[in-house]
Parts: structure tokens; sequence; C-alpha cells
């Protein structure tokens, strides 16, 4: 989410120096409503239970020497020192839901661990774990995290710790980005390129790690900036953590082709003398993902398929929906072949498990837990409930509620309930009254014209002091997108997601309640922009990505009435396309040359990335002496400027 847009690819990074100087309004203490929700939690969970964390501290040898990892020019790529808050003994803070509050602490446990011999990780110093084999001659590498600083460090402290040696192979598990970004620490180009050492994926890897999320990508961007509260302070009012990981790091994002595919399900390798099974596991966490087991360690590597949350069928900050039917059988199919032999099983993010009972409930409760979603939301959508009714109903039973691994810390049960009813039967609820809706604003301004302005704030204010802070929430958000300046009602509703945003178990929910809540206060402030794109990521784009992306940016009605044609010839890639403008849409056709058209435009591919990367203006094209134009060049410039650029700031809060 980092090519235009990051984790999958879209985790906004976002340098936290910015927001230290930042004056923001000072956050609410939690209510007393608050207060009993939250206690309603701790009554509910089994918190006695402390096996989490004897597990999470199992095999510890080391730690970073420094919490801080900076990068090339001194930026600091990640600060794991902001979180220590969560190392401190004592009660849950009152802003902070217990259960997240416990999954943050496990998070904060970081370092160098031994798994079995032979088998180690580095966990949370990003937001994935990376994963060391010990192969014959050397470190088979699995996931190296987000960037290439904390891929570096995580090799730096197990060549320091346990045995110094060269990476031999590296195994990604799939396409997201916090499990390939820091390939070139841990791998040279060339002897990936020469085939010396083996860089394994899943089939469509390449694809997928460049595709998704890029061509929504700017609002994908925006809503992770929310989804992982890169604006918020990292404190008990503030981020407490992702539910996933602790944090992401802001640094170099990296990608090499990789030399060898998975295609098949019980495919075998033999990798610097340790044997490895495959399982394809595409459609699920990843569009394209695999999980894989080590029968020389009885080890399963389970990616990010069986995790100590619920994750999402839908993330907050936007995608395709995935399939929790898929996902559970893809589980179930997990077991069928190794849950016999497995002793060990560990993932992409957070800690193994140990014990062959333990390694098969773990998978049956995760299985369960996806095929419960996925069965009974269409039982109850077969009954005639709406998307949001059944959402309101729907609960799991205590025999998979009461695991901490199926919290929902970072996919949040309704909204995933929800994303399992969109993949079946869309956003619409089927009622013909909200088939047409008007849009936000006109409706939020003929619902106050309506009720009054007045009588609405009184009743926002009254439902927040009764502690129905959903409510609250519904009717100020109405008087705010009628009139944005309606201080008063910014601040009722800003109040009301800050209670919301304490009482939630998901990080991410979480951090969009609070993230809202301090762009109401405080309007939306125009900081450092994400690291949105890297040179690997856009390399890695084919040409008709990028003339898909370039079709994205058009505004169809300034063109609707006009028409341009334009043979493109790319002579570094020898590609030749016919590129047109007509109908308000941009086409292209691979390998075609036109006759009647308005002239002929050669550049190299490689100026396509130049301008992707921001290092030329699309404006500028025709003035460029790396582009020729043979026939009407002002033409050609007046398609270009009818091409939309998206700004990153949008609001999300107030209309």
């Amino acid at each position: 989410m980092l090519a235009l847009a990051s984790k999958r690819l879209s985790i906004a990074v976002l340098s936290t120096a910015v927001f230290a100087t930042s004056a923001f309004a000072a956050p609410n203490e939690a209510t007393d409503a608050t207060k009993k929700a939250n206690d309603a939690i701790a009554n509910y969970l089994p918190f006695t239970n402390k096996q989490d964390f004897e597990d999470a501290k199992r095999g510890f040898i080391a730690d970073l020497p420094s919490p801080v990892i900076k990068g090339k020019e001194g930026n600091t790529v990640i600060d794991l020192g902001q979180y220590d808050f969560l190392k401190k003994e004592g009660d849950t803070p009152a802003t902070v839901n217990p259960s997240l509050w416990r999954q943050s602490q496990l998070l904060a446990i970081r370092g160098l661990f031994k798994v079995v011999d032979g088998i180690y990780q580095v966990r949370n110093i990003d937001l994935a774990n990376m994963t060391f084999i010990r192969g014959k001659t050397g470190w088979i590498v699995i996931d190296p995290l987000t960037s290439d600083e904390t891929a570096k460090a995580a090799l730096d402290l197990i060549n320091d710790k346990v045995e110094k040696l060269p990476v031999s192979a590296v195994i990604i598990t799939h396409s997201h980005v916090d499990h390939f970004a820091g390939l070139r620490s841990v791998v040279n180009e060339a002897d990936v390129k020469s085939g010396k050492v083996p860089l394994i994926v899943p089939e469509g890897f390449m694809e997928e790690a460049v595709s998704e999320n890029v061509f929504a990508g700017t609002a994908m961007s925006r809503r992770a900036s929310y989804m992982y509260g890169n604006l918020l302070p990292k404190n008990p009012q503030g981020n407490v953590g992702g539910g996933l990981g602790i944090t992401t790091a802001a640094g170099d994002i990296t990608l090499i082709e990789p030399n060898k595919l998975i295609s098949k399900t019980g495919e075998k390798l033999t990798v610097d003398g340790i044997d490895v099974e495959f399982q394809m596991a595409p459609g699920t966490e990843a569009p394209a993902e695999m999980l894989f087991y080590f029968p020389q360690f009885k080890a399963l590597d389970l990616a990010e398929d069986a995790n100590h949350t619920l994750h999402n069928i839908l993330t907050l900050r936007g995608a395709k929906v995935r399939s929790a039917q898929k996902w559970s059988t893809t589980l179930g199919e997990t077991i069928d072949m190794w849950g016999d032999k497995a002793e060990v099983s560990f993932g992409s993010h957070h800690w193994p498990q140990w014990g062959q009972d333990n390694v098969v409930e773990h998978l049956e409760k995760q299985r369960d837990l996806y095929k419960y979603i996925n069965d009974q939301t269409l039982r109850m959508a077969n009954q005639g409930m709406t998307m949001h009714e059944i959402a309101e109903e729907f609960v799991l039973p205590d025999s998979l509620a009461k695991e901490f691994y199926n919290r929902g810390y970072y996919g949040d049960l309704k909204h995933n309930v929800r994303a399992t009813y969109q993949l079946y039967l869309g956003f619409w609820d089927g009622n013909p009254a909200n088939f047409n809706p008007l849009p936000p604003v006109a409706e939020a301004k003929k619902y106050v014209e309506m009720v009054g302005a007045d009588k609405m704030l009184a009743t926002a204010k009254d439902a927040y002091a009764q502690g129905d802070y959903r409510w609250s929430a519904t009717v100020s958000n109405k008087l705010v997108f009628a009139d944005p300046k309606n201080q008063a009602a910014r601040d009722i509703e800003a109040d009301a997601l800050e209670q919301m945003g304490y009482q939630a178990e998901s990080g991410p929910a979480r951090n969009f309640y609070l993230s809202g809540a301090q762009e109401l206060r405080n309007g939306v402030k125009e900081m450092a922009t994400p690291n949105t794109s890297s040179p690997d990521i856009i390399r890695g784009m084919t040409t008709e990505m990028f003339l898909d992306f370039l079709a994205i940016h058009l505004n169809g009605p300034k063109v609707g009435d006009k028409s341009y044609a334009y043979n493109l010839t790319f002579p570094d890639t020898k590609e030749k396309y016919l590129l047109t403008v007509k109908n308000g849409v941009l086409n292209y056709s691979k390998d075609k040359v036109g006759d009647k058209v308005d002239g002929s435009v050669t550049l190299n591919r490689s100026v396509l990335d130049d301008i992707a990367l921001g290092n030329l203006k699309m404006g500028n094209l025709t003035e460029s002496g790396d582009v020729k134009i043979d026939g009407d060049a002002a033409k050609f410039k007046e398609m270009l400027s009818n091409l939309d650029t998206f700004g990153f700031w949008f609001k999300i809060s107030e209309p």
C-alpha cells in the first residue's frame, strides 16, 4: 500500500519531525461512557492469559543498537523510541481500548529472536517481520521490510549477533510493499539477474507489486495517512500503533525483477540446501501470495494469511474487496497439507506458534473466523437484511471472539462484514429510496433546512452527553457539511469522533476517528507529502500501465468534443503505440501506426519515468529536448493541457 500509493501499495509515509512543532488543539479525556465501554471489553476477554507475552519474548537475542534508524541523508527513517510509552507497567490508559492496548504492548516487543535452530526473525522494527533461514552457504531472507534502511538494520543485526553470512536467496511471500521494499539492501541486482541469488516470488508478483492501487493512488495514500495515524502524536491519546505492526518506515523503496516464479500448489524447491514446499494463495490477503513449509525444520510460513488479528477484507484506505470465503478455504488447505507435520508456524507479522496442537488450533480458528464472516453475512443477507443491518447485529461466537488472535486489531469486524456484503451484492441495499441519493453537501443542507441548525446542534450535544457518540457524530457531521465554518458543530463532532477512537479496538479505526477529530479542530495542515513513488516502482510499470494512468488524469468533460491522434515510438524499448483521444477518453493500440494522425512523437520510455518521478513536468514535454514531434506540436501540447493533476491534501472529514 509505495508506487503512486503505499501499504498495498499505500502506506502514506510522513515525516514525524514535521508534526513535533505544530500547535494542535488539546484532546479531551475519556468520558464516563467511554470508560464503561472499555471496561466491558476488559471484563469480557481473558486478560489473565499471558501466553502471548511469553511467546512474543521467546527466543529473544538482541535489540537494535539504537531505536532510531537513519537514512543516507541523516533523515529519520523510523524512531521506535516514540512508542516507549507502551512499555510502561500499570493500568490501561482510559483513552485506549484495553484489548488494543494489550496488542500494542505486544508489538512494542522488538528485536532479533530465534524461532527454532536455524530460523530467526527480526520483529517490530518496521510494520512487518523479516525472517532468516540458515542455508547451506548463507541466509535465506524472507520479506525484506518496507525500506532499504530497516532491512539493512535487520540484516546487520543478525550478522552481528548470530553469524555473519552472505544472503544466498530471497523469498517474498506476497506483493505488498512492506514485504519487498528493502530488497536492494540485502541482494545485488546483478546477482539476481545472473541467477546467482534466487529471488523467489508468487506468480503475478511483479504486476501486482507495481499496479495495485496505482490508479487510485492519491486517494488511497491520503486515506492511508488517516489509517496509519501518520498525522497523530504518539501517545495514549493519539497513535498507539497499527494493530498489524507498530508503525511504518519512511525510507527508500526498492524493487528488483524476480528470477523465479512459483505458480502451483505443491511445487517444491531446494534453496541453498533447504527444501521448501509451496502453497499458492492468490486473492486472499494479497492478489499474489503464497505460503510455504520447510520440512527440515517442520516449520510453516503463514505469510499474511494467518495472524494475531482479524485482517482486512476491505482496507480502510480503500482497495478491491477480498474474499473471506477464499481466505478460509486456503487456510483449510494449509491444514490439510501440513497440519500433521508442522511443529512451529510463523508469519510476516506478529510472533510464532510453537507445538503442533497450537499451530493447528490457530489455523483452524483463523480459518473459521473468515468462514463465519462469509457464511453468516450471506445467511443474513438472504433473509433480506441490508448491509448496515447485518453489521449492527453481527456477533462472533465466544469460541472465536475470545481468542485474542481473532480480535479486530487491524481488520474491523463490522467493516469486514459490510465488505463481504459488498463483494456479493454491491454497496446499494436494494431500497429504491437509496438508489440515487443526494450528494453529501446537498443532503446535509436540506436536513439543516428541515430541522434547523440550532435544533441539530442541541441534539448532537445531548447525544454526546448521553454517550451516544455515533448519533452525535452523524448529526453534527450534517451541520459541518452544510456549513463547514460552523465551529460549534465541528467541535462537537470532533469530540464524538474522539471518544469513538478511544473505544475502538482496531488500530486503523482508532486512527481514522482521531485523525478526523484533529482535522475538524485544526483544519487540513499541508505538511510533508508522502513518499508515494520510487524509481524502482516506476520503472516496474509497463508502458500500458503508464498510459492507463494517463487516461485516468484526462479531464473527460473538457475534451468531450475534441479529438487527438498521435503515433508514439519508444526507441529504448522498441515499442510503438497509436494514442487517440476521442469521446472524452484516451485509448491506445500497441504495435499499430495510424495514417490519419495529428503527428508522431518519439521519446524514450525512460522519459515517462522522469515524468512519474517529478523530474519532468508533463506540460513541459513538448519543450523537452528528449522528445521529438513530427506534426502538430501545438495540438499535442493542447492535449497534454487537459490532463488533471491530483492534489494530496484534500479534505476527508469536511466538504
